[in-house]
């Protein structure tokens, strides 16, 4: 049948595991995944089917596939697969869909999904036929991974995963090469460079897309250039690298936006100019010569114009770069300047006794996992902290929602990360808003019995967007202050997850304690409300004008 040659061809495609609630449309793939002994992840809702599949994808780099129902369970998706595209995470989501006798009739849990994906995806497909499902898969699974990294929907229509099939057609190889940088923009590079006395290097996570991690550090060293990350590109290069300057952008360090303010040479490589990271494009890197290579030529000059824009590899890029073997000019005063900053700016907070404060457990658990674990967040304030305070050394250690900012994506993408990497401490921090979006997935951690570490900051409010309030509306408090909440260790005990609530008292010592079991442990942190993400730049406002600095 048509849903044996599908499961045949992931088989194929190495396809360790898929994330998938049943429904309908899917039951005759359903029963083939029971006939195979196929490795179905049941998630509690399909939003949870699309995160946990990013969740495997960030922190592998492989394709991560979810099978959905149609109708409502193909449309619970969308958030996750519109996530997928903003962060150009590789993914095949198998749709189901009613029978092609019945299609475009409304039927009972019809929806038309090409059409809805379209927006979202790199490409959205229907089978019609079940000969045409192996060129389909393969033809997805190249797609995801090819060029820019994305999302890809396959629409399974009913009788084509019942329909028996005699044979099957093949699909015409697809070869898409890796975009070689030329010589002649490998020589326009290496010019400007030699010639610049303020250079920086801006790296996103389009460097973990191409695999890229290791030719960035050896460039780094090599040519000792002091270097910018979005927050994607965290832990490509060390935290603790002399040349590092930190996160850039709105919540970035003071150091890496003034190096972009001031900077005379800028190479940016898988980075798309956010407006997170560029605030106000108009002021954005104003004294310098700026490079931007992208896999992908819709991002060139579609928010800061470059004086040099190609299309390529950032892999390739880099290999070529290392080649060149070339050498900077003088920038002594440059190193100076940059130290001066990071030593007179850096991230920080206050101390309060008898209470404990958000950056403060961020810090204590990467004291406690040696900088070594997976960090998952969710989207808000903890995010942030996350970012600011964690010491990551890796690349694919955090795994965040960066483009869509996705409320809800941090337990069911933590869950994915720790089935991909179960010999690795994966660490979740999550606020009391986002908690409570997907907190239904804790049934799938009890289930599976994953030792994950969940680290609830809790606020009682929506907090960053508290804060915006409190920032430019007159602290007009619209809707975002939790009075009353659920018992969260309760709900974590009704899943059969140990629990447990910090106290000011002892809270270092009950987290390492917890860090020591080898189950999961919802750990809630009890913070104070109106503790804000600091620096901050206003929105619309130039890379050098912070605020909260030290």
């Amino acid at each position: 049948m048509g849903a044996d040659l599908l499961l045949q061809e992931l088989v194929k495609q190495k396809v360790k595991v898929v994330f998938g609630y049943p429904g309908g449309a899917v039951l005759p793939l359903y029963d083939a995944i029971y006939r195979n002994s196929f490795h179905n992840i049941l998630v509690r809702h399909e939003q949870g089917a699309i995160h946990s599949a990013e969740g495997f994808a960030k922190s592998t780099g492989e394709v991560g596939v979810a099978f959905v129902t149609s109708g409502p369970g193909a449309t619970n998706a969308i958030t996750g697969i519109a996530d997928a595209k903003s962060d150009s995470v590789p993914l095949v989501v198998f749709t189901g869909q009613v029978a092609t006798t019945v299609l475009g009739t409304n039927a009972f849990q019809e929806a038309k999904i090409i059409e809805i994906t379209k927006p979202i995806t790199k490409a959205s497909l229907q089978v019609t036929v079940a000969k045409q499902l192996p060129e389909a898969v393969r033809r997805a699974f190249k797609l995801a991974v090819n060029g820019r990294p994305g999302p890809v929907v396959v629409d399974l229509p009913k009788n084509v995963m019942t329909e028996s099939v005699s044979d099957s057609t093949n699909l015409s190889e697809m070869s898409e090469n890796p975009l070689k940088m030329s010589a002649a923009v490998r020589q326009k590079l290496v010019e400007k460079l030699q010639k610049s006395k303020k250079p920086i290097l801006l790296i996103g996570g389009g460097i973990l897309s191409a695999n890229a991690s290791r030719e960035v550090r050896q460039f780094v060293e090599k040519y000792q250039i002091p270097v910018v990350s979005t927050l994607l590109g965290l832990g490509v290069v060390p935290k603790n690298e002399k040349l590092f300057l930190g996160m850039g952008g709105m919540h970035g360090t003071y150091a890496a936006n003034m190096a972009l303010s001031e900077c005379d040479f800028l190479l940016n490589i898988g980075s798309r100019f956010d407006d997170r990271l560029a605030t106000k494009p108009a002021e954005f890197a104003p004294k310098a010569w700026i490079a931007h290579l992208d896999i992908d030529p819709h991002e060139l000059n579609k928010i800061i114009k470059a004086d040099l824009a190609e299309v390529a590899d950032a892999k390739d890029v880099f290999q070529q770069l290392l080649k060149a073997d070339f050498e900077l000019g003088p920038i002594n005063q440059w190193y100076l300047q940059l130290r001066s900053w990071q030593k007179k700016y850096p991230y920080h907070y206050r101390r309060q006794e008898g209470v404990i404060k958000p950056q403060e457990v961020v810090e204590e658990v990467g004291r406690l996992t040696q900088s070594a674990a997976i960090v998952v967040t969710d989207v808000g304030q903890h995010q942030m902290w996350a970012a600011q305070y964690y010491p990551f050394s890796k690349p694919r250690q955090l795994i965040t929602s960066g483009g869509l900012g996705t409320m809800g994506f941090g337990l069911p993408a933590a869950i994915g990360a720790k089935l991909a990497n179960p010999q690795k401490t994966v660490v979740l921090f999550v606020g009391d808003g986002g908690f409570q979006m997907t907190l239904e997935e804790l049934a799938v951690i009890k289930q599976y019995d994953l030792d994950l570490k969940i680290i609830l900051i809790n606020n009682h409010a929506l907090g960053m967007v508290r804060q915006w309030q409190d920032l430019f509306y007159e602290k007009r408090r619209s809707q975002t202050i939790f009075d009353k909440q659920p018992n969260f260790l309760g709900i974590a005990q009704a899943y059969g997850i140990e629990n447990l609530k910090l106290n000011p008292n002892n809270w270092k010592e009950a987290l390492a304690d917890a860090f020591s079991q080898k189950h999961c442990v919802l750990i809630e942190a009890p913070v104070p409300q109106l503790e804000e993400v600091t620096p901050m730049i206003a929105p619309g406002a130039p890379n050098h004008e912070m605020f909260g600095i030290k």
